[in-house]
């Protein structure tokens, strides 16, 4: 069973936060999983399970406020039984750009109070997690963590949304060493606004019809309402 935890805060005013992206992969992964209010309150976290594409996964997003999410952690990892090896965090990081990918296996917290809380309740840093880059604030870092994206990147992060729930699946199956051997190299494709192609062309925006090709195939982008 692998256990991959988002980290972010409860309430309606931090929902759509920059400090929540850690959920947002989270209920990206529901969604795909078909799991999206399927979850139940236990152990301080809000909790689904069950087994997706041959791989058995528990989502799992702390309650608490984000300083006291190590507590969910280790009630979570005590309950499954679950060993370390088996633990993924999911969190925001102001120091890469937004889009940014980052597994590492281990590590500090980084100034980062949920990681910092979750390595108080275990005692270890010697657990998984994936860094999602959300851009370096220009002055104040709690302000800017606390903010919502702006119109440009909102128009970007369903897609940053889809290929952080592509890099928590490759844990899953492939461990974090090859994990980060593909996503941590990995750049956010531009914005439609900066693209040099052509609109229903490959690799540029949308066309008419509101699809986009890709050098794999057709994608209907979602629309940003979805994640705002």
């Amino acid at each position: 069973m692998k256990v991959v935890v988002g980290l972010g805060n409860p309430g309606a005013q931090y929902e759509k936060t920059r400090h929540n992206i850690g959920w947002m992969v989270l209920d990206r992964m529901a969604d795909r999983a078909g799991w999206a209010g399927r979850g139940r309150t236990r152990d301080a976290a809000a909790v689904v399970q069950g087994r997706y594409r041959g791989v058995d996964l528990i989502l799992v997003k702390p309650l608490t406020y984000m300083n006291e999410s190590g507590l969910a952690v280790r009630k979570v990892l005590m309950r499954e039984h679950a060993p370390l090896v088996d633990l993924l965090v999911v969190a925001d990081d102001f120091a890469l750009p937004f889009g940014k990918l980052r597994f590492r296996e281990a590590g500090s917290a980084g100034g980062h109070n949920g990681l910092k809380s979750i390595v108080q309740e275990l005692n270890t840093e010697a657990f998984s997690r994936l860094r999602v880059g959300i851009g370096e604030p220009g002055r104040d870092a709690i302000d800017h963590v606390l903010s919502q994206f702006l119109s440009g990147e909102k128009k970007r992060l369903p897609e940053l949304l889809d290929t952080a729930a592509d890099a928590v699946e490759a844990w899953a199956r492939e461990g974090t060493n090859k994990a980060a051997n593909h996503y941590n190299a990995l750049e956010l494709r531009p914005g439609d606004d900066e693209r040099s192609a052509p609109p229903g062309e490959v690799d540029g925006p949308p066309g008419e019809d509101g699809i986009r090709r890709t050098k794999t195939g057709w994608r209907k982008p979602k629309p940003p309402e979805a994640v705002e």
